[in-house]
């Protein structure tokens, strides 16, 4: 049997209501963008947040107008590629949030939504909620990977991991690279992403031959893009939604200052 509070969050759930959004349009990245106003009607507390945009283009569609374009990929907060601005918060309110995961229970009826792209020079406005991110892209591509020659397969079990290192490096790989960390940063820093993907792979014995390299590689790549500074106010931390530490930035300084003295 159905218990009453499930009865009371189910009749709740159904009620719909009605937010206005101020949602950022633009044609492409070489023309003038601006923020304009939507009446969203229908909405149901238990609803996506990317389910309620895509209601509004239902909407827009049978007026004849052209639908908003945002990007979503997986839609179980995997992948971060929905990532938006909302409310001046990445991915929308709360800690460590994915934009497809977020439920309009979060909001109240009534409430006026902004919602903007990622706001960083590096990631050029596509149109409308889409930007291009291959900045990121092209920083791995410097020096985020392994070439190190070992020769044929070893045995599975031939190279010893501490158990403290291989956690470490597991938690450092869970970043997506949806840009959440630079878009709460003031300076536009990519230094939790740069951090991440060399920890995931320096900590582990495999990368250690190509520590140094990978260091240098990674943070002047990320400075030939155009990232800022880090400016450790930890923005980046509550905003990843994966969680990753800003500890790992300090880690990340000190290899690279390691590896421009030439210690190993």
């Amino acid at each position: 049997m159905i218990s009453g509070k499930e009865k009371e969050m189910a009749k709740k759930a159904a009620k719909t209501f009605s937010v206005q959004l101020r949602i950022w349009r633009q044609t492409n990245r070489h023309t003038q963008g601006r923020i304009v106003q939507y009446q969203v009607n229908g909405i149901t507390a238990d609803m996506t947040f990317l389910d309620m945009l895509e209601k509004l283009n239902e909407k827009l569609l049978k007026r004849g107008e052209i639908p908003v374009v945002f990007e979503a990929n997986c839609r179980e907060g995997s992948c971060g590629t929905c990532g938006l601005i909302i409310n001046g918060e990445p991915h929308g309110p709360g800690e460590h949030s994915v934009t497809c995961r977020l439920t309009m229970k979060n909001f109240n009826p009534g409430d006026i939504i902004t919602v903007e792209p990622w706001r960083i020079k590096s990631f050029p406005i596509v149109k409308d909620l889409a930007t291009d991110r291959k900045a990121l892209d092209r920083i791995c591509e410097a020096g985020g990977f392994i070439s190190a020659n070992l020769g044929s397969s070893p045995e599975a079990n031939a190279i010893n991991v501490p158990k403290e290192a291989a956690e470490e490096a597991l938690a450092a790989a869970s970043c997506t690279g949806c840009g959440a960390c630079i878009a709460a940063c003031p300076n536009g820093s990519a230094a939790l992403f740069v951090a991440a993907k060399l920890a995931h792979l320096s900590i582990m014995p495999q990368g250690e031959p190509e520590k140094n390299s990978r260091a240098i590689a990674l943070v002047r790549a990320a400075e030939k893009e155009g990232f800022g500074p880090c400016c450790n106010n930890g923005a980046c931390e509550k905003a990843c939604p994966r969680g990753i530490k800003k500890d790992l930035i300090a880690k990340m300084h000190r290899a690279y200052l390691r590896a421009l003295l030439g210690m190993k």
